[in-house]
């Protein structure tokens, strides 16, 4: 199945991405892409695009990723609503065992507290 994906490329620490065509399979830095649609950089919001071909693939089949998805609602490129890309939360256990409390005016015992007789 081919995706429309992003491609990482740029300095460290200064990302910019190329927006390509290729197998879900392979791995995107492999650079064994089919098609160069454009480029994106995060930093300035700069978008190259060609939105033709990018109607293309899809009518082809081509799954655009989530954050691609979005991207493509934004620009108008494509009609339909955003996705949500982040991790779920993982939601806090509230059935565990909380550490052991003592009682309300319980007297509480210290440790080296008693003193041995001499």
């Amino acid at each position: 199945m081919l995706m429309i994906r992003f491609q990482r490329i740029g300095r460290t620490n200064d990302p910019a991405f190329r927006i390509v065509v290729l197998e879900k399979e392979r791995a995107a830095k492999a650079g064994n892409i089919v098609e160069l649609l454009g480029t994106y950089n995060p930093r300035s919001k700069a978008l190259t695009l060609n939105e033709e071909q990018v109607k293309h693939w899809i009518s082809k089949g081509a799954q655009p990723t989530g954050s691609i998805h979005n991207l493509l609602v934004n620009k108008g490129v494509i009609q339909g609503k955003k996705v949500n890309v982040l991790p779920k939360r993982t939601p806090i256990k509230k059935d565990a065992p909380a550490a052991p409390t003592s009682e309300v005016g319980a007297p509480t015992e210290s440790v080296g507290a008693e003193t041995p007789a001499a």
